[in-house]
């Protein structure tokens, strides 16, 4: 019977015929490998690139290693290229409002010729503007103009002076003005004596003169400053047409040049006008002399970067839709930013610092990013639903109320968005993203699921030899030969954990290529050999399980006690996987029972030493399950039992112990010694099924391990749940071991085959009720029955012990009650 469960070293692991392959070298191979295995998220991301409509962004989520980054650029790379290229956007000043720059759009390319006209439509105003200025013309038409407002003057003063006179009075000019003097007969100023020797009758005239005086000189100095504003504006309606006149040619040439854009013509007029009301920018400074005017001198060259075109997305060298990769998307990397510069302890800033973000320079194609560093920025997840929900890209400031410094913000124009955003992340961010946030599920509706693993079959094998192929041409590494492309399909199947199944993570794949390239030229080959693949295998084991031989080491030398020959009652040994990093390995673990008497409760020790998981618990419950099931339909079941994992002192997690848990208790109950040179793994259910669990692999490695250490014996071996088999990759010395004998595996179904192979007693099954005498199912329920009669026992003699209590206490109750009764009767009397 037990041959009947063990497995065939053939059974044991994936074995590729190089011959099989058909090539001799990946020399002779040559093809695309974009998408291996991930057929389902190559038509997602084919959809999603290619469906129109807000919300339909890509999510690819996948295991870190599936190649996912890679063959996500890969695919939208070949569609890119067959997309229009976007319009370029620049930001130019907004005349009416310089807090609110003009976003405006342009043909590709077109843009920076708009910045290098504007800028030598400057340059050219910076000349001609001041050569008109200083046109003989000019200075005659402007000498009029100041010899008109002259003669206006003096004619105004001189009626003015004459009707002064006429008062007695006369006219002085001061710096602080025009005033009047009173004056004597002989037409000189009157002194202060003088005017004190006047009657009261003539100073009462004098004053009453100098008030209508006042009156008049007040009305004529509203009239020389009506004529000097008139003037002033004669002198400015001049320098606007001088300026109209000097300028007018070189923007009618560029409106000609941008008669297809209207925003351009529009943004050209309205420069026009602004440096027709600001020609004094173009007319040359005089020297200053004051050192806070020199400190000040800049302003000109200032108010000329007021006609800069700032280009803030420039597609002049992009052929198709861009791609961007953004690898650091913090708020201001993703939505642009306005620059700032201290000035005199203020921070401030204008049009011309405005700075794309990747949205900018992804707009008319694809944003790529990894969802975690876009969720782990601060506003970054925020300003990427912003961006899609609305349909525009709006640079705003962040936290400006944070900051020391008054500052100057903009508010530009913001840019409509047309970008399709790829996210990469891990599968449980895309499930907790859809659980928690209601707006992730309607921006992020196309799902590109990258699976860890694909069928085995001959196109897939094909498709590894490629990759190998193209990994090797692209990266100079050295070819490999049929033998060692096996290896590595393999390798493949041992990362999957499954015989009929290959990794799809090939980032793994690419580095044990390279590594076995390497050890290739270490021992003088030009081609890379089977041998070379698995001495990266074992070089790669050997940099990662100093702990693993640690543990080996103390288990050999009894610092942890795990048994590999002999039997015990209620001990077997169980399998776990370690994992440190990278790396993992099987380690055995000795597991042992005490059962007693009960109501039928299961104690793990683990689980009330808090070093417990949930899972484990609830494969401990299952165990009362089964227990009761089978063996308790007619009396109660009364035990109780304890389960532990000897010398564990880490956390245990997992059910995969539960039937060596299950095996240990039943052995305890039945006094059946179980064989402690077998190791068992495999979950159970109540009805005594086992499952399947993972990392059988290196569990049976592990134990094989501590046996080869401790000495192989012929007779020691693992048992593992029958659907694992399917699972197994083992090392070809564990194979070649049980080849020759030295080492086994079973493959069972259930408890009871278990329990046959552990202890070399029939399990039994029920014939008429009863389990057949001799079988351990027999022993296990006997001692469930005695331990039921001693709970009886016990239970009836504490029931006649609490009668006869009651019994004795009876009497001295009726006493206590007549006297009771005596008592009312007097106190009614």
């Amino acid at each position: 019977m037990i041959h009947d469960h063990e497995l065939k070293p053939e059974q044991l692991r994936l074995s590729i015929d190089p011959a099989q392959l058909g090539f001799r070298s990946t020399s002779d191979l040559a093809g695309p490998t974009d998408m291996i295995g991930q057929d389902r998220a190559r038509k997602a991301l084919e959809f999603g690139m290619a469906m129109p409509g807000q919300g339909f962004n890509i999510f690819v989520l996948g295991m870190v290693g599936t190649g996912r980054s890679t063959m996500v650029r890969r695919l939208v790379e070949r569609r890119a290229k067959e997309a229009p290229t976007p319009p370029d956007w620049v930001y130019v000043n907004n005349f009416a409002d310089p807090a609110k720059p003009r976003a405006i759009s342009l043909p590709a390319g077109l843009s920076c010729q708009l910045r290098k006209d504007m800028e030598e439509l400057v340059e050219n105003i910076k000349r001609e503007v001041p050569r008109a200025f200083e046109s003989e013309e000019y200075a005659q038409q402007k000498a009029r103009i100041s010899q008109q407002l002259q003669e206006q003057e003096t004619q105004v003063l001189a009626e003015l002076e004459k009707k002064a006179k006429e008062r007695g009075f006369g006219l002085a000019r001061t710096p602080m003005g025009t005033m009047l003097v009173r004056t004597s007969p002989s037409g000189e100023p009157l002194t202060e004596n003088e005017y004190e020797q006047l009657s009261a009758k003539e100073k009462q005239e004098e004053e009453g003169a100098e008030r209508e005086l006042e009156q008049q000189a007040a009305g004529t100095l509203t009239r020389v400053r009506a004529l000097q504003k008139q003037a002033q504006e004669s002198l400015n309606e001049l320098d606007r047409q001088v300026t109209s006149y000097a300028i007018s040619h070189f923007i009618d040439e560029l409106e000609a040049c941008y008669a297809d854009y209207g925003e351009v013509k529009d943004y050209l007029e309205e420069v026009r006008r602004d440096i027709i009301e600001n020609v004094d920018i173009f007319r040359p400074e005089p020297e200053q002399t004051n050192p806070l005017a020199q400190m000040l001198g800049g302003a000109q060259q200032m108010d000329l970067s007021r006609y800069q075109v700032n280009v803030l997305v420039d597609s002049c060298q992009q052929k198709g839709a861009p791609i961007i990769v953004e690898s650091n998307p913090t708020y201001y990397n993703l939505i642009g930013e306005v620059e700032q510069e201290a000035q005199f302890g203020a921070l401030v800033t204008d049009f011309t610092k405005i700075r794309a973000g990747a949205f900018h320079k992804a707009n008319g194609g694809y944003l790529i990013m990894e969802a975690r560093d876009v969720l782990t920025n601060p506003f970054s997840w925020d300003a990427v639903k912003r961006v899609l929900k609305d349909g525009r890209i709006e640079i705003e400031e962040m936290g400006a109320q944070f900051r020391a410094f008054n500052t100057t913000t903009l508010e530009p124009e913001p840019i409509p968005a047309n970008v399709k955003v790829v996210l990469i992340g891990e599968p449980w961010i895309y499930y907790l993203l859809f659980e928690y946030d209601e707006e992730f599920k309607r921006l992020f509706k196309v799902k590109a699921d990258f699976g860890a693993e694909m069928e085995r079959s001959p196109e897939a094998v094909r498709d590894y030899a490629l990759f190998v192929a193209n990994h090797v041409r692209e990266n100079g590494l050295r070819p490999f030969d049929a033998g060692a492309v096996a290896r590595i399909v393999e390798y493949g199947s041992r990362l999957a954990e499954d015989q009929k199944k290959l990794t799809t993570r090939f980032s793994e794949v690419a580095d044990m290529v390279a590594e076995a390239s390497h050890w290739a030229g270490q021992a003088g080959r030009q081609a890379v050999t089977a041998e070379d693949v698995q001495k990266a295998i074992d070089e790669k084991k050997y940099r990662s399980n100093r702990i693993e031989e640690r543990i080996r080491e103390m288990i050999d030398r009894g610092v942890i006690m795990v048994d590999t020959e002999g039997t015990v009652v209620g001990q077997v040994n169980g399998l776990s996987v370690m994992m440190l990093g990278d790396y993992e390995f099987g380690r055995p673990s000795r597991i042992t029972a005490r059962t007693y008497v009960g109501r039928g409760n299961v104690v793990a020790i683990d689980r009330e030493a808090e070093l417990a998981g949930p899972i484990h618990n609830k494969g401990v419950m299952i165990l009362a399950g089964y227990l009761g099931g089978r063996f308790a339909q007619d009396l109660p079941l009364s035990l109780s039992a304890s389960l532990t994992f000897e010398q564990s002192y880490e956390g245990v997690e997992g059910d995969s112990a539960s039937s060596a848990e299950l095996y240990a208790l039943l052995s305890s109950l039945a006094g059946v010694p179980i064989r402690q040179n077998l190791a068992v793994t495999g979950s159970v259910n109540q009805r005594g099924e086992i499952q399947p669990i993972g990392g059988a692999t290196a569990k049976i490695e592990g134990f094989f391990d501590v046996c080869r250490t401790k000495g192989l014996t012929g007779d020691q071996g693992v048992l593992i749940p029958a659907q694992n088999v399917d699972h197994l990759n083992l090392r070809q010395d564990v194979v070649d071991a049980v080849r020759e004998g030295k080492f086994h595996i079973y493959a069972i179904r259930t408890v009871d085959e278990g329990l046959e192979l552990l202890t070399g007693i029939p399990a039994g099954e029920k014939v008429d009720g009863r389990f057949p005498e001799g079988t351990v199912n027999y022993r296990v329920a006997k001692r469930l029955e005695e331990l039921a009669r001693i709970v009886q026992e016990f239970s009836q003699a504490g029931e006649e012990e609490e009668e006869a209590e009651k019994r004795e206490r009876q009497p001295t109750m009726r006493r206590m009650g007549n006297r009771g009764r005596r008592a009312g009767l007097r106190a009614r009397r």
